[in-house]
């Protein structure tokens, strides 16, 4: 295999410098170990090839220029009949306004007197009529508007100061049956009709003119007349102005193909492409003389790698391994003759790996191999895993053509052993001083907070006898001093109970009533629900069973997942809802039954989180957060013979649930956890 180039694979072993080596002229070429032979005008290829290509780019210019100018002119048709249709429609309304005013004065309705402040002559001169008259049958001016006096007249002036020329719609009046009754004639700005139903965007894309049948520009968007290379269209504007003329021309200009920017490139192209045809016909000699010079180096190189301690593999563009070293070869169990000419999936892949190699084999091949290296599992022929670290790079021949791929292996099996082993004793003793540390540190804020609360409840307790007699005392204030009690006793409670779960006591379990339970526990949070202004709502079984437990500890679980459900939605918008649900179960007869508490959300919910993740000591997604909550809450309900649980609400949340037993497991397990029973807090 002496005629693979393992690329710049970086080598532990020091090597001697090797000779110089003169090696005489070859015409031939070894890929793979089979020789071909060079053609000696493979220099003018490259100028051949590129004469086709310009030629072929030079015609689809022209044919890209043909259907520019065909596309335009398509374009520039549907634009003007779009624009004429609009004009045409609006001029067909303002006939029918002065129909109106024809009806009106051919019922008599309509007498010149009121003509002037009739609603629609008036309306009309606001649009974009200059003037509206009324003829008799005898040509005599019967009425106009508007008079130099009019509350409209600024809008008159405007509209006669538009520039252009104006046009007229007319419309005949009724009169005897001897003659004419009339003409009813509004002159309108053309300038003003333009500006009003041409869009912006056409406006900014064609020079829009209205002309009449002599080319004579009656109102336009531009000043000036049209270029001559301009590209244009004309559409009569139909009866409304027999004689008149919708024009559009392109602003975009399509330049020929002869004098655009590809030829003058390709021009320059072809220049390059004779200077480097020229160079490659001396360049190629070279190369033949090196060539015989390259494969001896590549045996030297061959040599090197069997005895390098570092595994080594090629293979080409399709996947095939074209060579393996002894010590590649080695690390699977193999012999290298094994291995040689195999396509994936390779025999030293792990089974139940197979499709997480092909993707890595792929996007090795695909050239997105790190350029720092991987890591990767293989499989020894007696079944062990080896764990590697690969490190890839191109293989090229000698033209400089990428023919496969070249890897270094390096086996770190027993450094990651070590790793591995050091990362879990270090993890076990910080896991085991954190908990040291934590449980020293609850026990004595359970302690110290013991007295000031025995204190606060006497207090409250004396002030609340000494208020009781007095008849000048409001009730509500008796009622607070009452609950207040109320508080710090549940306070010292809490603390009692927190101080024996620290130190190894059994939860002090009674029958209980789930109701009353819950109950407290969102009282004890109502400041905090409304705060978030969260909906909780409560479905909670009339029959369901007392449970045996502790429940002060269980509303503590209760109060610590609404928590942690309210502050998840603390930044959401939209609906913010708890569902606290609780009901009875039993899986099977032989199994104790159990009472299932669930609180569930309408928040971001788990993120693909695990129940072991979330209740992992020091786990937490708040900023300030201690990650203990969900870990004691774990703790307590597993020391009442319950699970919990979490998952994603089928409503989109987190739900968290937890189950009790109706009964005292004690009674059920022999007494075999009396002593056993380990304190994960």
């Amino acid at each position: 295999m002496g005629s693979l180039t393992p690329g710049a694979m970086a080598s532990p072993v020091s090597v001697p410098p090797r000779p110089t080596l003169s090696v005489p002229p070859q015409p031939r070429l070894r890929l793979f170990g089979s020789p071909v032979r060079v053609p000696a005008s493979l220099w003018a290829w490259p100028l051949i090839l590129s004469l086709l290509v310009v030629g072929g780019v030079m015609f689809w210019l022209r044919s890209q220029e043909q259907a520019s100018l065909t596309a335009q002119r398509e374009e520039m048709i549907s634009d003007a009949l779009s624009l004429e249709a609009q004009m045409t429609g609006r001029l067909d309304g303002e006939l029918a306004q002065l129909g109106i005013l024809a009806d009106l004065i051919d019922s008599r309705r309509l007498t010149p007197q009121a003509f002037d402040a009739h609603p629609v002559v008036l309306d009309g001169l606001r649009r974009f009529w200059v003037s509206v008259t009324w003829l008799s049958d005898a040509g005599r001016i019967q009425a106009h508007q508007p008079e130099e006096a009019d509350p409209v007249g600024a809008t008159r002036r405007q509209l006669s100061n538009d520039g252009g020329l104006t046009g007229h719609l007319s419309v005949s009046l009724a009169g005897r049956t001897d003659r004419p009754g009339g003409l009813l004639v509004a002159r309108f700005s053309a300038a003003a009709l333009l500006r009003e139903k041409v869009p912006w965007w056409l406006a900014s894309k064609y020079d829009i003119r209205m002309v009449d049948d002599g080319d004579d520009v009656i109102a336009a968007t531009v000043e000036g007349p049209r270029d001559e290379g301009q590209a244009w269209y004309r559409v009569s504007l139909g009866p409304s102005l027999p004689s008149a003329w919708l024009e559009l021309a392109s602003r975009e200009r399509i330049a020929p193909w002869w004098r655009t920017l590809p030829v003058a490139l390709m021009l320059g192209f072809l220049g390059l492409i004779a200077g480097a045809s020229v160079m490659l016909r001396k360049q190629m000699r070279s190369v033949s003389r090196a060539e015989e010079a390259w494969r001896t180096e590549a045996a030297w190189r061959t040599a090197m790698e069997d005895s390098l301690a570092v595994g080594i593999r090629a293979r080409d563009l399709d996947g095939r391994l074209i060579y393996v070293n002894k010590t590649m070869a080695d690390m699977v169990g193999r012999q290298p003759e094994e291995l040689v000419g195999l396509l994936p999936p390779m025999p030293y892949w792990v089974p139940d790996e197979l499709d997480q190699s092909m993707r890595r084999h792929l996007r090795n091949m695909a050239g997105q191999a790190p350029r720092g290296g991987y890591e990767s599992r293989w499989q020894h022929r007696d079944g062990h895993i080896v764990e590697v670290m690969v490190y890839e790079a191109p293989l090229v021949d000698a033209q400089g053509v990428q023919i496969g791929w070249m890897a270094s292996i390096v086996n770190i099996t027993e450094r990651k052993q070590l790793e591995e082993r050091e990362r879990r004793q270090m993890e076990a003793v910080a896991h085991q001083a954190r908990l040291t540390m934590l449980g020293e540190v609850a026990s004595t804020l359970a302690h110290e907070l013991n007295q000031p609360l025995s204190a606060i409840t006497s207090y409250n307790t004396g002030l609340l006898n000494a208020l009781s007699g007095r008849s000048d005392v409001p009730e509500p204030v008796l009622k607070a001093l009452q609950r207040q009690g109320e508080q710090a006793g549940q306070a010292a409670r809490i603390v009692k109970r927190i101080r024996e779960f620290l130190t190894r006591r059994e939860p002090q379990r009674e029958p209980c009533d789930l109701h009353e339970v819950i109950a407290s526990g969102v009282g004890l949070l109502k400041r905090d629900i409304a705060r978030h202004e969260v909906e909780v709502s409560l479905e909670l079984a009339d029959d369901l069973p007392r449970v045996i437990a502790d429940p002060v500890l269980i509303e503590q679980v209760v109060v610590n997942l609404v928590r942690n459900a309210c502050d998840a939605m603390a930044g959401q918008e939209g609906p913010r809802r708890i569902r606290i649900h609780a009901e009875a179960s039993c899986a099977a007869p032989s199994v104790t039954p159990f009472v299932r508490v669930s609180v569930s959300d309408s928040g971001p919910g788990l993120h693909g989180q695990t129940v072991a993740t979330l209740c992992a000591p020091f786990f937490t997604t708040k900023s300030d957060g201690m990650g203990m909550g969900l870990a004691i809450c774990r703790s307590i309900i597993e020391l009442h013979y319950g699970a919990l649980d979490a998952s994603e609400s089928p409503s989109g949340g987190a739900m968290f649930a937890f189950s009790l037993p109706t009964t005292d497991a004690d009674t059920d397990n022999d007494n075999d956890n009396d002593n056993d029973t380990e304190n994960p807090a």
